[in-house]
């Protein structure tokens, strides 16, 4: 048995009562009633796997809402910029970014304070940090990412590359082994300024070698940029460790902080002084109730940061970082190997002979907590599966993908969600799903 919980002897990993053992052994269930329910007209038969895509939403969230909404906005209005309400105890909204970077980067990055802040969304955060890697290596003209890079990255990249003059060099790499320093080899030399990768991949969910990458970069004098989506809050990341430059990611994942919540970013503290970002706002301005006639930038990471902060956005990051701080990092590792774990388990047994292949690694070790299953009628199952009350998400050109949030997916639900699928498979029924793509997959 493979998911490393116990399951009461039970030999067939088909069985509910398999899936129910599992759910009896996980330390982290409880923390299913700390999320709201599934509503809507479906929600006793919802199944939702695409957590990788958004999170639910915690309890905590609506309470933190409510005191912020009530206590700091009617209470104390414009006063709550630059002094707590009197009854809240809670941090001056000015403040908020830089305090809930700290809690993000203490809890879930391996980041001392002061390296983390929370702002703009990831596609800005990756271009201001890339703009800002590629002005201190001026006589550099070569940009390293992967070919298959999550789009908003590539974009970002292509953009500059086209706007500058620069050359990118796109890696190319088996994508369930992942990419491993050895990869770079071919592509690093001293003309490289900036390597910029994804952690976790947004298709295989394969974990990239962030301190082996990060090392062979730094050999030849390149920085390194790293985006940490799909692995924040699912996987263990040691950033200060690892020695990594600079890193961005979403907080609407396994953070929980809902749809559109804004963003983080990481400078080493040891580069913060030297690097400008491109985007000059006044937040990012050493006094900026100065007023002053030019840009002086911070001299700390809040020269990273450019206008008014979302301060509902960062109160629900705040919300969802200290749920998952409370179960742990190594626990919510634990559970996300289990589920996926068992995923495959369930795929080798009923989805392995109707054709499906796993996309995803099979060593626990590599891989983070979704899983993708190739198909050649991907999108047709996908649509299909959200006929039968499940929430996969589809990615191109024939992947269905299963992403499993440690606090709120349960063993019965891969259980029941693989069931239906082996149906839909069998009795032929998506074949007669329309297979146009919509806008949103």
């Amino acid at each position: 048995m493979s998911s490393g919980f116990p399951t009461a002897d039970l030999p067939d990993v088909t069985a509910r009562a398999y899936a129910d053992a599992l759910d009896a052994a996980d330390p982290l269930r409880e923390f299913r009633d700390r999320f709201m329910p599934l509503s809507g007209p479906d929600a006793d038969r919802l199944i939702y796997l695409d957590g990788n895509s958004l999170g639910r939403p915690p309890l905590s969230a609506l309470d933190r809402l409510h005191a912020l909404v009530e206590g700091e906005w009617a209470g104390g209005l414009a006063r709550s910029w630059g002094a707590s309400p009197p009854t809240s105890g809670r941090p001056a909204w000015i403040e908020l970014p830089t305090v809930v970077g700290d809690l993000v980067g203490t809890h879930v990055l391996g980041a001392a304070p002061g390296q983390v802040v929370i702002s703009d969304s990831t596609t800005v955060n990756l271009y201001k940090l890339a703009v800002a890697a590629l002005d201190v290596r001026p006589d550099r003209r070569t940009i390293i990412t992967e070919a298959g890079n999550f789009p908003t990255d590539r974009y970002v990249l292509e953009g500059l590359a086209s706007a500058r003059g620069l050359r990118i060099e796109y890696l190319n790499f088996d994508a369930i082994a992942g990419c491993a320093a050895s990869d770079l080899a071919a592509v690093l030399s001293t003309d490289v300024a900036l390597v910029c990768l994804s952690h976790v991949d947004y298709r295989s969910a394969v974990i990239a070698d962030m301190a082996g990458i990060t090392r062979a970069a730094h050999e030849v004098g390149a920085l390194v940029l790293w985006d940490l989506c799909h692995s924040v809050g699912s996987v263990p990341i040691d950033l200060d460790s690892a020695g990594v430059d600079l890193a961005v990611g979403c907080t609407y994942k396994y953070l929980d902080a809902g749809p559109g919540a804004p963003a983080f970013l990481y400078v080493r503290k040891e580069l913060q002084s030297s690097l400008r970002q491109p985007i000059w706002g006044w937040f990012g301005q050493r006094d900026q109730f100065e007023m002053g006639a030019s840009y002086d930038p911070a001299l700390t990471i809040d020269r990273f940061t450019t206008g008014t902060p979302n301060i509902l956005g960062i109160t629900l990051v705040e919300a969802g970082v200290e749920l998952l701080t409370e179960a742990g990092v190594d626990r919510l590792r634990a559970k996300g190997i289990a589920l996926t774990s068992y995923l495959i388990d369930l795929f080798d047994q009923w989805l392995a002979p109707l054709g499906f292949e796993l996309a995803s690694p099979r060593d626990a070790a590599l891989r983070g907590s979704h899983i993708s299953l190739r198909h050649p009628g991907a999108l047709r199952l996908c649509r299909a599966l959200l006929d039968e009350h499940v929430v996969p998400d589809y990615r191109e050109p024939d992947l269905v993908r299963f992403g499993m949030a440690a606090l709120t997916t349960s063993f019965a639900d891969v259980h029941e969600a693989m069931r239906r699928l082996q149906a839909i498979v069998i009795s032929g029924r998506y074949l007669d799903v329309e297979t146009v793509r919509p806008r949103v997959t």
